[in-house]
């Protein structure tokens, strides 16, 4: 059975309900899922206009009222926006709405009505105008799901990385990684490659250091007090893990198809090498959610500058859509 996947759309004032557009011109997608928009539908329409497709926007109360065929696109019609909503410009209205969507995502993968959430951008400032004080996404995701161990996962079709740290300086990243953490995003990477029909998935831990080390040569023993115990814990738990690697050739191997999924200690370790390979193929996912939720959010921001213009380029979108059907809960 297909999976229904529900799409926010997140601020409308940006280049979201366009590439949701663009995106759900594209036949695959319904070879793939039952794909479902919770937005605002006279913006969804809006957006049919600009970008010169011929879609049918139809406006539904609940998922049960979706027809899920090419050439229309089912909307969760929130009715939160003005028809005339400014293209590119902060707003509070359209950051609470944005909140609203994603809030309302929550619930319905909450109850079973959805197999997981994709995510158009949001506006950080926007978001905090409308009263809503988070960093963004999955700061909301983890709040409104009571999830405390959660983790970034970046996926591109050669390559799935999921981190330690994120968004820290890199003397900070490197004192926040303990043995338990490392074990805990060991545990998530293999539960949700699991979960997504994945059998006995292969996961290869970064180094810290140079050489992963090199035996004590490189750094003072970072590998062998934050990463091992970590890693042979979750070994003991049959889980397939190895490491710690060098980095300098371990994403190389990964995209060979040595690996399934790295597990990167800090931010730029594990982003740089999924950026090379294709911004427009990136994806960011949010693993760990209580409830099981997935949620995949394209690797870009809201475009204000380009909003409206019919400039935007779907491709993260279409990959967002698809790592959310593959990812989706098998069972």
């Amino acid at each position: 059975m297909k999976p229904v996947i529900g799409i926010t759309m997140g601020d409308a004032a940006g280049i979201g309900p366009e590439i949701i557009v663009k995106a759900l011109k594209d036949v695959s997608i319904y070879e793939q899922c039952k794909p479902i928009v919770i937005g605002d539908a006279k913006i969804l329409a809006r957006a049919n206009q600009i970008t010169k497709s011929e879609l049918t926007i139809r406006s539904i109360s609940n998922v049960q009222e979706a027809v899920s065929r090419h050439g229309t696109i089912d909307c969760i019609n929130m009715d939160l926006l003005p028809p005339d909503l400014p293209f590119g410009k902060v707003s509070a209205i359209a950051g609470d709405a944005a909140f609203q969507f994603l809030s309302h995502a929550v619930e319905l993968a909450k109850k079973g009505d959805i197999q997981a959430i994709c995510t158009a951008p949001l506006s950080k400032e926007a978001l905090h105008k409308g009263g809503h004080m988070y960093p963004g996404h999955t700061e909301i995701l983890a709040d409104l799901t009571g999830t405390e161990d959660y983790a970034m996962m970046l996926s591109s079709p050669k390559l799935k990385v999921i981190h330690i740290t994120t968004h820290v300086g890199l003397i900070k990243a490197i004192e926040m990684i303990n043995p338990e953490r490392t074990y805990k995003v060991i545990k998530l990477a293999h539960e949700t490659l699991t979960k997504a029909g994945k059998e006995n998935p292969s996961i290869a831990v970064c180094g810290i250091n140079p050489h992963a080390g090199e035996n004590g040569l490189f750094g003072n023993g970072e590998e062998e007090e934050k990463l091992i115990p970590g890693i042979r814990k979750a070994q003991l738990e049959g889980i397939n893990v190895s490491g710690p690697h060098p980095a300098d050739t371990l994403f190389f191997r990964a995209v060979r198809g040595d690996f399934d999924i790295v597990v990167a200690c800090y931010h730029d370790q594990g982003h740089a090498p999924v950026k090379v390979l294709g911004l427009e193929a990136g994806v960011n996912i949010t693993v760990g959610l209580k409830g099981g939720i997935i949620r995949t959010s394209v690797d870009h921001g809201t475009a204000f500058d380009i909003a409206g213009k019919n400039f935007a380029d779907e491709r993260s979108m279409i990959e967002a859509i698809r790592v959310a059907v593959e990812l989706a809960p098998k069972s």
